[in-house]
């Protein structure tokens, strides 16, 4: 799990979003650490509950080795990037005007934008496809698009949703 989670965090540009329907593959359909349903709940506390969103690595972590496991999940998670990052954040502001950042920032926009809506796709269909989740979805990114309100309402109001339809 540690390998993996390092892994992860060395292609989870833009974030955990971007790489969670890998996550959800791996520790779902491969390993068969958690359940599809345990994933959704584990990735909606983790969007819920204060602090960064890799927290559902320390849930999976959890789950699978206890409380040594969520540590080693979340470091696993998070310690690659980390050092990544301390050490590419120099060479980004040193180069702040190359033409070759500009060209990487407009290129690298949109393979995020994917990832990311590929999470969202992963989120919206455990399992079986369900026209009520897309529904929910649906519904909650009309909600943030059109609104100024906190996500959290979203979250709240979509899990309550789903906890009652399906």
């Amino acid at each position: 799990m540690a390998l993996y989670f390092c892994l992860l965090s060395l292609v989870a540009v833009g974030g955990l979003p971007s790489v969670l329907p890998e996550m959800q593959r791996y520790v779902v359909d491969v390993k068969g650490w958690v359940t599809t349903e345990e994933f959704m709940q584990m990735f909606a506390v983790g969007q819920a509950a204060p602090g960064p969103n890799f927290l559902i690595a320390s849930l999976i972590g959890w789950k699978i080795a206890g409380l040594p496991g969520a540590f080693v999940a979340l470091g696993a998670m998070t310690g690659p990037a980390a050092v990544v990052a301390w050490y590419a954040a120099e060479a980004w502001d040193r180069f702040k005007e190359s033409p070759w950042r500009k060209a990487i920032q407009k290129g690298i926009a949109p393979v995020v934008v994917g990832m990311i809506l590929s999470s969202g796709y992963i989120i919206a269909t455990p399992g079986d496809p369900d026209w009520r989740l897309w529904l929910i979805a649906g519904i909650s990114a009309t909600g943030l698009i059109l609104t100024r309100w906190n996500p959290l309402w979203f979250l709240l109001v979509g899990g309550t949703l789903g906890a009652f339809l399906i």
